[in-house]
């Protein structure tokens, strides 16, 4: 288990340990350890805008992912010889239904750096033996082959991508909103956990209560609709799983996750804008036929 490198910016002290990667089957692995509840979902006395040029990033972001058509590569299996490795050229290996890492597949789109890192797809049901041997020893997606190194775990590559690369900036700089990011990347785990148990036990109340906690955390900045106002990489942490359970609930549960909740339901509708978040989502049914077969079949 890896724990969160929180040094990108300021260090919080309620930040847990945290792993988050798809291992077999792209499923999501998940290990968490919450040392204290979050609690500090509370408007702050006043703030200051972080610095943004002449627009806002989700516009940079948006326009960026526009100026790039791309042809997604097929998925890599056991059969497939293994891409130049080392060779210079930045490269993300993913699988397309994995959601950790879309995180940071979303985050390659936002910075506009679709001809600067490569996407290797990976085939986790028939993975080839040259990812674990030769790329990446974990066996995991995501990982960002970079500078002769690969790294992993998709909130630490998100930091890496935005901090490392060119690209409009995703994080913060002002003091409040950096310690509300971090407070918020440390619920992540907290939050697909209260709502994934909800779905073990066949019961919505859990789930409610996570994404009650949702529409409070998008309530405490009134300058945007995203969770710091404007949009920053903690939309990004979040979308990819909201996307997964929206689906799901909507048409297994027939329950809307934004039902009663307008800042959750503007999030959405916001995100739902981003071209660069738009082409990496999947098909609402493949979410609902595998959470179906993980929590629905019988055992």
């Amino acid at each position: 288990m890896a724990t969160l490198n929180t040094s990108y910016h300021h260090h919080h002290p309620r930040t847990p340990t945290i792993h988050h990667t798809c291992n077999n089957n792209g499923l999501s692995h998940f290990n968490f350890n919450l040392k204290s509840s979050f609690m500090l979902f509370r408007k702050p006395s006043s703030f200051k805008l972080w610095n943004c040029s002449a627009t806002t990033p989700i516009v940079q972001a948006a326009s960026a992912a526009r100026s790039v058509k791309e042809v997604f590569p097929p998925a890599l299996d056991s059969f497939s010889d293994p891409p130049a490795i080392f060779d210079g050229i930045p490269k993300l290996y993913i699988s397309y239904s994995c959601p950790y890492a879309q995180r940071v597949w979303i985050t390659r789109n936002c910075k506009g750096l679709q001809d600067t890192i490569k996407l290797v797809p990976i085939d986790l049901k028939n993975r080839p033996t040259w990812y674990k041997e030769k790329v990446y020893p974990e066996n995991k997606v995501p990982a960002l082959e970079h500078n002769n190194e690969v790294k992993g775990e998709s909130l630490d590559l998100i930091k890496y991508i935005d901090s490392n690369f060119e690209g409009p900036p995703l994080y913060p700089s002002d003091p409040d909103r950096i310690a509300f990011a971090e407070e918020l990347f440390s619920f992540t785990g907290s939050f697909y956990k209260r709502v994934i148990t909800s779905l073990k036990d066949n019961k919505i109340d859990g789930a409610g209560a996570a994404f009650d906690e949702i529409e409070v955390a998008l309530s405490k900045f009134d300058d945007g609709p995203f969770f710091l106002g404007k949009f920053s990489l903690v939309d990004i942490a979040y979308v990819p799983f909201i996307e997964r359970f929206q689906a799901f609930f909507s048409e297994v549960k027939n329950y809307d996750i934004t039902g009663g909740r307008p800042k959750f339901a503007a999030w959405v509708e916001e995100m739902n804008k981003n071209e660069a978040y738009k082409q990496t989502k999947r098909d609402p049914k493949e979410h609902v036929e595998s959470y179906t077969r993980r929590f629905l079949s019988p055992r």
